[in-house]
C-alpha cells in the first residue's frame, strides 16, 4: 500500500496551513486570491458589515518584528493616501497565530495588461493614462513614491474606475520616514485583491535586491541608488509606450519603431519620460500628464519638435469644424457674386 502523498497533496495541505486563523476576528477567510514573497492577499467575508473585503496578512515564516513593521508601514502608506485611485484600508491587527494583517476595499476589475487587449481606441488608453497619472502625482504631492508601476499593478474596476495597485515597495521621500530598512525589503504582495489568482512574477526581484520591475525600472533604481518621483516619471513613461504599441520600451530614452508609427508626438514624449539621466526626465507627473493632455486637445508637445507643414496640418486637424465653416461661406459668397454679376 502506498503511504506517500502526492506533490499536489502536499501543496494542498500546506496552502491549508499558510491560510490565516481568524478565530477572534470579524473575519472569514473565503479564498486566496495572491501571493508574494512577504505576505499574501486574501477574500475575507467581514460577518460585522456583510460585506466582501481584501485581507493581507503575512506567511506564517514572516513573522519577525521587522517584516511586520514592512506591513504595516505598507498599510499606513496606503490609510494616508485617500484618493479615488488608491483602494482605502479599513483595519490593521495582529492575528491569533500571530501574524500582522490589514484589510483593505475587495476590488474586482480587469488589470490593464489584459484591458489593452480588447481596447485598440488610442484615446480611452490615453484617458486610463492620465487618471493614473493622477493617483501617483497625489501619492508624489504625500511625499510617497511608488517605485513599481507597470500594467499588471493598475486594475480597471468594474464601474470604469482606474486604481493604482501594490505599494508595497513603496517609499516615503523628503525625509517623513527613515527607508533605509525599506530599501533591502522583500516586494510584497499584490496591495488589492483581483478577482483571480496571481502568482508571483518570476522578473521580480527578491529580498536582499533591488526593488522593481526591470524592464520599468529607471537606471538610477536599477543600480540602487536613492530615488525620488521621477523614477516613477520614468515607469509611466514605459507604461505610456507599453500603451501605444503593447511592448516594453527599446532601451532608456529610445521608443520602439511601432510607437512611432502610432504617434510620433507621444513618442517624443515617451523618451523624455525615459531619459536616462533622470534630470532629462519632466520634472514630475504633472507635466508629463500635461504633455498627454495637450497631445489629446490638439495642442503642441514640448518634447516634439514639429516641422511647419506638421504644425500647419495640426492645426488644420484641430480647428477643422471652424475652417470648413469659413470655407463653405466663403465658397457660398463667391458662388453668388459671381450669380449677382451676370
Amino acid at each position: 500500500m502506498n503511504r506517500w502523498l502526492s506533490d499536489a497533496a502536499l501543496a494542498h495541505l500546506r496552502g491549508l496551513g499558510e491560510v490565516p486563523e481568524t478565530t477572534g476576528t470579524r473575519y472569514h477567510i473565503v479564498a486566496t486570491l495572491g501571493q508574494g514573497g512577504m505576505g499574501a492577499v486574501y477574500l475575507a467575508e467581514d460577518r460585522d458589515l456583510d460585506r466582501l473585503v481584501a485581507l493581507k496578512a503575512l506567511h506564517p515564516e514572516q513573522c519577525d518584528p521587522e517584516t511586520a513593521e514592512r506591513l504595516r508601514r505598507e498599510a499606513r502608506i496606503l490609510a494616508g493616501l485617500e484618493h479615488p485611485g488608491i483602494v482605502p484600508v479599513h483595519e490593521i491587527g495582529e492575528l491569533r497565530d500571530g501574524r500582522t494583517y490589514y484589510v483593505m476595499k475587495y476590488v474586482q476589475g480587469v488589470r490593464l495588461d489584459d484591458f489593452v487587449r480588447n481596447e485598440s481606441h488610442l484615446p480611452a488608453r490615453l484617458e486610463i493614462f492620465a487618471r493614473i497619472c493622477d493617483a501617483v502625482a497625489f501619492a508624489h504631492a504625500h511625499g510617497v513614491v511608488h517605485r513599481d508601476l507597470k500594467p499588471e499593478n493598475v486594475m480597471i474596476g468594474a464601474f470604469g474606475e482606474v486604481l493604482v495597485l501594490d505599494w508595497g515597495v513603496a517609499k516615503r521621500v523628503g525625509g517623513r520616514v527613515p527607508d533605509a530598512a525599506a530599501d533591502a525589503a522583500p516586494p510584497a504582495a499584490t496591495a488589492v485583491a483581483v478577482a483571480r489568482a496571481a502568482a508571483p512574477e518570476p522578473h521580480l526581484t527578491q529580498g536582499g535586491e533591488i526593488l522593481g520591475t526591470p524592464a520599468y525600472m529607471a537606471p538610477e533604481q536599477r543600480r540602487g541608488e536613492p530615488v525620488e518621483a521621477r523614477a516613477d516619471v520614468y515607469a509611466l513613461g514605459v507604461l505610456l509606450h507599453f500603451l501605444l504599441c503593447e511592448q516594453p520600451i527599446a532601451a532608456p530614452g529610445m521608443a520602439t519603431a511601432a510607437a512611432r508609427s502610432r504617434s510620433r508626438r507621444l513618442s517624443a514624449v515617451c523618451e523624455r519620460a525615459t531619459a536616462r539621466a533622470a534630470v532629462d526626465r519632466y520634472p514630475g507627473v504633472e507635466a508629463l500628464a500635461a504633455e498627454v493632455r495637450r497631445d489629446a486637445a490638439g495642442e503642441r508637445v514640448q518634447a516634439y519638435p514639429e516641422t511647419p507643414f506638421e504644425r500647419a496640418r495640426r492645426v488644420a486637424s484641430r480647428f477643422r469644424a471652424p475652417i470648413l465653416l469659413v470655407l463653405v461661406y466663403l465658397a457660398v459668397r463667391t458662388v453668388l457674386l459671381v450669380w449677382f454679376r451676370r
